[in-house]
């Protein structure tokens, strides 16, 4: 099997030479276009999840040999998340080799954070069938670059972060309310503001329910600790 043009200018931005080029073919192809001889991503996904998961440990103790494990679990979550994944698949155009069904791709499959993170986990999986443990390391760190350095300020958990400071003041754990949610179903856009029983508000937008409490979380834990010291 032969790549296409697409698909071999993706293989030079991942890095990676493929031997089988058939696994890079599966790792892209979706369930909506599956056939009984066109597997589709889901097996590979589910090996890359895994392969992710050993890079990304080994990859924390290495950078900081010293952390302790209540450290080392919120920087791999922040590091495997769903959101990181689609992030990464973005910034290599992902999107525009993956193989569609007509419906999901009218309905901007392209473009969807969990399509994305399924088929780069599976194009990890790919890899490491091709070439092995050492290669899909190397491919990982690659191209998740700076990411790893950065984790430590990723990986404080702004909601439990607010949390604790609400608590720790004798308030009621903050509430998220749902302001607006626009766009069609495959890029919603929500608004979120997050209350303390205080009075203080804050909100923020984002592309996930997750990502704006998150931001709504660190807008007012930053308001609240400037006001307060």
């Amino acid at each position: 099997m032969k790549l296409s043009a697409e698909l071999r200018a993706f293989a030079g931005r991942i890095g990676h030479d493929f031997r089988r080029p058939d696994l890079l073919v599966e790792a892209v192809t979706h369930s909506s276009l599956s056939t009984p001889a066109r597997p589709d991503n889901q097996r590979l996904e589910f090996l890359g999840d895994r392969v992710l998961g050993l890079v990304m440990a080994q990859a924390l103790l290495d950078h900081d040999p010293a952390a302790p494990e209540g450290l080392l679990a919120p920087r791999f979550n922040a590091l495997v998340r769903k959101e990181t994944c689609a992030d990464v698949a973005k910034a290599l155009d992902l999107g525009a080799v993956l193989k569609l069904g007509r419906s999901e791709m009218m309905s901007g499959g392209r473009r969807k954070d969990a399509l994305l993170a399924d088929a780069l986990e599976a194009v990890i999986a790919a890899v490491y069938l091709d070439a092995g443990f050492e290669a899909a390391r190397d491919a990982v760190l690659r191209l998740w670059g700076a990411r790893i350095a950065q984790v430590e300020a990723d990986a404080r958990d702004a909601k439990t972060a607010l949390q604790e400071w609400a608590q720790a003041r004798g308030l009621n754990p903050p509430d998220y309310v749902e302001l607006g949610r626009s766009g069609p179903d495959h890029a919603p856009h929500f608004t979120i503001e997050a209350r303390l029983d205080s009075g203080e508000a804050a909100r923020a937008e984002a592309p996930s329910k997750r990502q704006a409490q998150q931001a709504a979380a660190r807008a007012l834990l930053d308001r609240v600790e400037a006001e307060n010291g």
